[in-house]
């Protein structure tokens, strides 16, 4: 039999030549430094080629209509079944998704309501359950008599028969702005107050709105409550007026009424195109649908009753309240329906218990799929992939840990044994030590990043790599890594600073807090998901210090904010960087602008009279004429999906033939020099080294180094960046410059990071913090979280359970705190370190 993955000379990206056996049906997890090639591995060979393979057995025609690997860079690749990956950005769901459509539970409560629901008859009664609807026979009103047939599955769908017709089933409609209809009261009707008429409808309205016994040469805000009323709602009667022409001549006319907001919707119905819209978006507002009022559905998916609610109003329960409600169905029906119920309880629960011990139990099954996080979005799909139960399939997951506190990560792992016991493979890039010790075999990658990577530095169970002395993970899964690497401050002097205040309403699940943030010291916000860390930190703290900074008005969930000598507050998060591949690393860190002026000013530029503006490669005249300076190229290959392929003409360097002429003969350049096209090919840490002497440059560069992210090369593109890495550049414009005034607020920095990785970035917060800074870092990291000065740890559990701070002060106050869940973690990691940390005033 084939008991493994048999991987030959793989050479993507960084990886050199990589020879692996990956065993069959068991769980591989895959370790390395942020860059050293375990993406490369785990999503360049073994995904691209398991689903390429699979693909290639299906007809061109569906082949065209879905989005394909391209063939994995190895000599060889064998035994690999069909391949699904989990990644860790996963796509982001529409508009017309939710929580219990991505779960598929809402199917389970359609199928509910459907069959064990109260119905209402035509004439407005209800009618007791029964199992009629069941069979597909007529349901007769007890009242009055009526015969009707009872409401399928597909009616409570909102995407179906079920959606509202007013917003088409996305709960989102748009509406009118009134604010914007008269933006400026002081000036009269006559005068052009009321804009839609301006712009949307005949100026002549006015004529018409004086009939209608409005005055229309005073202020606006001078008119009565009557006329105001008559302005923006007055009906649509037919009026006689003179109007006066550009040649003074008086013609008579009878003119229909449009007020304010009708002309708005009237303008909104007549949109045909992009120019239309333009013209009318700014009397708009997007939100709630005022028919459905948000709930997606017609007036008759939400007339039928079940447990005296409505299927919307049961959507408006978190997951973990519908798993005790849906129990209680069964009890509470005839019991010929028993069984019936019962049937269909037991598929709920099964696809609920899943997602429950993955700790997404708070969230609400009408919640907007798009607002979900990655780490949510990534745990519905293992739940999904579960609940398909298949067999002999290759899962590859990229870092399942995301978002998952402690506490979480053993109903994850439980997920990912049923995988592999069902004989699926099931191949993890992770860092968590948790997760890896659990792991069947250990696959290290190394030893370096970028070009110092690509390698197997040790294969084998996990117990193997803690005695390897080439192991890099091996000390930290051992327990025999120093963790504490930084000075932490005093308890007794944690605020000696000062401090930044807020005082919170009631928002979401969250209660009334009153919290306090130590400035200049590293502040960790933790909690199991859902606590509500994200609506603390992200949508109450960083808007208000924002509205103090800009002397605005407070969020109105906000009740007060102190924070005295604040004057910025900026939000470092992993999104990807740039929206297409011409931003590089190079032109995000700044020092693309100063190499074309440096090589501006060589002799051979002087010569052909180039200016910096020549050496750009999205309009400059060196810029390759195949690609435009993209790059890569797409083609159209007419029954497959469209490839995009490295540039053939300038093999993905973005330049010309004629650019690698232009040189710079530097102190470190070798032979005649370098060329531009050249220098962006190299990471910033060789460049550092080529560059040594030009001060900006370099200093630029070494802080690329500094931020541990000196493997990069300068041509990358940015939007092919990790979370870990997007978020460190971010913050390479920050570095050196005084920071006192400064908050810095980072959402789970440590994602794809290493242990030795997130030492790196513990040394760049104390820099920022030596800087002045105060660092607040949303965080489930045990080793970041033991770094801190400063804990403010919510729960006690996730949705309607959290909300709460449940103990704040010091990585110790926290460990020995009885109530914190994360202080029970916190404290085997503080155990393990009884090294004495020096402290910091």
């Amino acid at each position: 039999m084939k008991d493994r993955i048999l991987v030959r000379g793989a050479h993507v990206y960084n990886l050199k030549n990589l020879d692996a056996d990956i065993p069959l049906n068991q769980l591989v997890a895959i370790s390395g430094l942020s860059g050293s090639g375990k993406s490369s591995l785990a999503l360049g060979v073994l995904y691209a080629e398991g689903s390429r393979r699979y693909l290639e057995a299906l007809s061109a025609y569906t082949r065209r209509r879905l989005t394909q690997a391209q063939e994995a860079k190895a000599d060889s690749v064998q035994n690999i079944p069909a391949a699904l990956a989990l990644h860790q950005r996963p796509t982001t769901p529409d508009i017309r998704s939710t929580f219990g459509t991505l779960t598929e539970l809402l199917n389970s409560i359609r199928l509910m309501y459907s069959r064990l629901g109260s119905h209402r008859c035509p004439n407005g009664h209800y009618v007791p359950p029964s199992m009629n609807v069941a069979f597909g026979r007529k349901l007769k009103c007890p009242v009055c008599g009526e015969e009707f047939y009872g409401p399928s599955a597909e009616d409570f769908s909102f995407n179906s028969s079920g959606a509202c017709q007013r917003c088409g089933g996305t709960g989102i409609a748009l509406t009118v702005n009134r604010a914007s209809l008269v933006p400026d009261e002081s000036l009269s009707i006559d005068q052009g107050a009321v804009k839609p008429w301006g712009t949307l409808m005949w100026s002549l309205m006015t004529n018409v709105c004086r009939e209608m016994g409005v005055r229309t040469d005073i202020p606006f805000k001078d008119l009565t409550e009557k006329e105001k009323q008559i302005v923006y709602d007055g009906p649509a009667v037919k009026k006689h007026i003179l109007y006066k022409d550009k040649n003074g001549q008086v013609i008579p006319l009878d003119f229909t009424y449009f007020s304010a907001v009708n002309s708005v919707e009237n303008a909104l119905s007549k949109v045909k195109d992009e120019k239309g819209m333009k013209r009318v978006e700014r009397f708009l507002t997007r939100g709630p649908c005022p028919c459905c009022h948000g709930t997606r559905l017609n007036e008759k998916a939400l007339s039928s009753k079940l447990m005296g609610q409505n299927i919307a109003e049961m959507s408006e329960h978190t997951l973990g309240e519908l798993m005790k409600l849906t129990l209680e169905i069964p009890t509470a029906l005839p019991e010929e329906m028993t069984d019936m119920a019962e049937s269909i309880v037991k598929e709920f629960q099964r696809t609920g218990q899943r997602l429950v011990d993955l700790g997404l139990s708070y969230l609400t099954l009408d919640r907007a799929g798009a607002t979900l996080s990655n780490g949510e979005l990534q745990r519905v799909q293992i739940a999904r992939a579960v609940r398909s139960e298949t067999t002999g399939v290759l899962y590859v997951l990229d870092e399942p840990s995301i978002g998952l506190h402690p506490y979480n990560v053993d109903g994850l792992m439980h997920i990912i044994r049923e995988l592999v016991e069902r004989k699926n493979s099931v191949v993890m890039v992770d860092h968590d030590t948790r997760i890896l010790r659990l792991a069947d075999q250990l696959i290290e990658i190394g030893p370096g990043a970028g070009e110092k990577g690509g390698r197997i530095i040790t294969q084998g169970t996990p117990l193997q790599a803690e005695s390897n002395p080439a192991s890099l993970i091996g000390p930290f899964l051992a327990d025999k890594a120093q963790i504490i690497v930084r000075k932490r401050a005093d308890e007794k002097h944690m605020f000696d600073l000062g401090r930044i205040r807020i005082k919170t309403k009631p928002f979401y699940t969250m209660h009334a807090l009153d919290a306090s943030f130590p400035k200049g010291r590293l502040t960790v916000v933790t909690g199991v998901s859902g606590a509500g860390k994200t609506s603390l930190v992200l949508e109450c703290l960083v808007p208000a210090l924002q509205a103090v900074i800009h002397k605005e008005q407070l969020p109105e969930h906000v009740v007060s904010a102190d924070a005295e000598g604040v004057t910025s507050a900026d939000i470092i998060d992993s999104k990807p960087i740039g929206a297409n591949v011409r931003s590089t690393v190079a032109t995000y860190d700044g020092v693309f602008d100063d190499l074309r002026k440096l090589f501006a000013k060589t002799e051979d530029a002087k010569k052909e009279k180039l200016s910096a503006s020549d050496f750009s490669y999205n309009t400059g005249s060196l810029r390759c004429p195949t690609c435009d300076g993209t790059g890569s190229i797409s083609l159209d290959v007419q029954f497959l999906p469209d490839i995009s392929i490295t540039c053939p003409t300038c093999g993905g360097s973005r330049y010309a033939k004629h650019a690698y002429d232009i040189k710079w003969k530097g102190k470190d350049s070798k032979g005649d020099g370098i060329s531009l096209p050249d220098i962006l090919s190299l990471t910033a840490e060789d460049a550092s080294t080529v560059l040594k002497g030009e001060k900006k440059i370099e200093q630029q560069l070494d802080i690329l180094n500094t931020l541990g992210i000196g493997y990069l090369t300068l041509g990358e593109a940015t939007p092919a960046l990790s979370g870990g890495e997007a978020q460190r550049l971010k913050l390479s414009s920050e570095m050196n410059t005084p920071q006192s005034s400064s908050v810095f607020v980072f959402d789970e920095p440590t994602i794809g990071l290493h242990p030795l990785d997130v030492r790196k970035l513990i040394q760049v917060f104390d820099q920022l913090i030596a800087h002045g800074a105060t660092i607040i870092v949303i965080e489930h990291d045990l080793d970041l979280i033991a770094n801190a000065d400063y804990v403010i740890d919510m729960g006690p559990g996730g949705g309607s359970e959290g909300g709460e701070i449940v103990a704040e002060g010091t990585p110790e106050c926290i460990a020995n705190n009885p109530k914190s869940l994360t202080g029970r973690y916190l404290k085997e990691v503080l155990a393990a370190n009884p090294k004495e940390v020096n402290s910091s005033i």
